[in-house]
């Protein structure tokens, strides 16, 4: 059955965005170091890509303007906007997050990204739906802005399977005990 996978970057204190919902901080200690890309790799090994329409929008409005970075697999983007037209890589949908990932799980295919943001991230968590976290921590202290995690009665165990460090970024990869 398919993995559903966090991959995310954090602020070191937990932040995925600041307070003007911008993600441009995110990048290593010396911009003069060529990043490691680990990203390529994990992009191989999904199939669908899970996503909030703020998130949607910070990559149409800030990281990526004028081309989809995830061709290739299929993008289900949630919004209550009925205006949003779906293209042939990106799906808009208004269904509960976490009906759709556990349809999503049953079906042909690679595993499946969380690519953001909190309000379907925190969605999936409370129903136990995510079984890898992929965490990249970010050399920065924002402060404020929206939290990866929100406050939960629930404690869920992990183990770490992989760690790796460079310019400045700790990226951690646990997975669900």
């Amino acid at each position: 059955m398919k993995k559903v996978v966090l991959y995310i970057a954090m602020s070191l204190d937990g932040y995925i965005a600041d307070c003007k919902k911008s993600v441009n901080w995110i990048k290593g200690q010396d911009d003069s170091v060529e990043m490691q890309d680990t990203y390529s790799t994990f992009f191989d090994s999904i199939s669908t890509v899970i996503m909030g329409k703020i998130t949607y929008e910070q990559i149409t409005k800030e990281l990526s303007l004028g081309r989809w970075p995830y061709s290739g697999a299929i993008t289900y983007v949630f919004t209550h906007d009925v205006s949003m037209t779906d293209t042939m890589d990106i799906k808009f949908t208004n269904a509960n997050p976490c009906q759709l990932v556990n349809k999503l799980k049953t079906e042909i295919g690679k595993n499946i990204w969380i690519c953001g943001g909190a309000d379907v991230i925190n969605q999936l968590m409370k129903e136990d739906l995510i079984d890898i976290f992929h965490i990249s921590i970010i050399p920065v202290i924002l402060g404020g802005g929206t939290k990866l995690f929100e406050e939960t009665d629930d404690m869920i165990n992990l183990e770490l399977v992989n760690i790796l460090n460079y310019n400045g970024i700790v990226e951690v990869v646990y997975e669900r005990r």
